[in-house]
This record gives structure tokens, sequence and C-alpha cells, in this order.
């Protein structure tokens, strides 16, 4: 779905900008009416690279390390900060203790997706690091700066970061390199988590079988 939604976003913009900004409405909280075609394209990028880590990497990850407890409580915790994680009177205090608790479980996946996603070149240590702290948030940054910086462009959410910002606007094939490398990091994800989980936790014979 993630990779569907984000699709649709590069297709409405091929119909028109407004048709883009309304199906990018779908996918980010942002109000997107002011934003341009790159600026919209951007925040489509931003989303597939964060919603990786959070949906698919870090479930992965929690699941690994305590079964579905774990990746359960994670989802729990996740969602609630994207419920309740933003400023309002009413929910100051739950949204600091989820947006808190996010912030830890999300500490090593944030920084597993950025792996999969610089796919090991060599700025891994020096530029990803200080783009990824060009964000207010602590592992948001991470994944979006590796997909900026692997694909060389720039990625902006406007009045408050940009990420690679001597890179190019990203245009539509960019969104199809990144979709690739997306499906690609979530697939690697997903073997290296049953590798682990076989090796870890073998599956049991059943009691009588010969």
């Amino acid at each position: 779905m993630l990779l569907t939604e984000v699709a649709a976003v590069e297709r409405a913009l091929t119909r028109s900008l407004p048709a883009g900004r309304e199906r990018l409405a779908r996918i980010v909280s942002r109000d997107p009416r002011l934003l341009t075609e790159a600026e919209v394209r951007a925040s489509a990028l931003e989303s597939l690279a964060e919603n990786l880590s959070d949906s698919i990497v870090a479930p992965l990850f929690w699941y690994v390390v305590g079964g579905l407890p774990a990746a359960a409580a994670y989802r729990l915790v996740n969602t609630a900060d994207a419920m309740w994680g933003y400023r309002s009177p009413r929910w100051e205090h739950a949204g600091k203790v989820a947006a808190r608790a996010d912030d830890v479980l999300n500490l090593l996946p944030a920084r597993l997706t950025a792996a999969l996603l610089a796919r090991g070149r060599p700025r891994w240590r020096s530029a990803l690091s200080r783009e990824a702290r060009r964000t207010p948030s602590p592992n948001g940054g991470w994944p979006m700066a590796a997909l900026a910086l692997t694909l060389d462009v720039r990625l902006t959410k406007p009045g408050h970061y940009a990420l690679n910002d001597a890179g190019r606007d990203p245009g539509p094939a960019d969104t199809t390199a990144a979709l690739r490398l997306a499906a690609r990091a979530a697939a690697t994800a997903v073997l290296v988590a049953a590798a682990t989980e076989l090796i870890t936790r073998p599956p049991t014979r059943l009691e009588g079988a010969a």
C-alpha cells in the first residue's frame, strides 16, 4: 500500500499540480495547497522513506527482538504518536509520552532503514549523519536523508529543513527509482528477519512426528 500510494501521487502529478496536491494530502500531515510540483514529489518521497522505517523495518526489527508481543507494542506506540504526537492542549501530556517512547523504539530501526537505502555508499558516516540531523526528529531524518543522498535529490519541507540542499529537484524518474529502492529495502528486511527467526527460534517438531 505504501508503494501504491506514493506511485499514485506521481500519477496524479502527470494530470495536474492540484491533483497531485490532493493525492499527497492522503499520506502526509502538512498542508499541500501551496506546494510546488517539486515539493509535492519531495513530500511523497519523504513519506516513503519515513514510513518504510515506521511501518516495515521497525515492526520486523521488534518482531525479531521479542516476537509478536514486541511488534504489537511497537505498533501501538507508533500509532499513538501519530494520533497524539502533535501539540494541542488536550493531548499535550499523552502526546509527549507517545513521542518520546516512539523516539526510543525507532532509534535503531531508523538507522537500519537508512543503511538499506544507502546501499553501502561511502557517504554513510559523514554526509548521512549530518543531513539526518537537519530535521527536528531524532530518527525520521535518517531514512529521508539516505534516500536524498542516494538519488542525489533535494528533499525539503518549506520553512523547516532541506536535505541534500545541493541536490536537484526530484523528477518523475526519481519517484520510480525511489519506489525500486524501497521495495528492495523492504524485501531485504523481510529476508533478514525471516533468516534470523529461523536461526534463533527454529520451528519445533509436532509431538509424535517421525
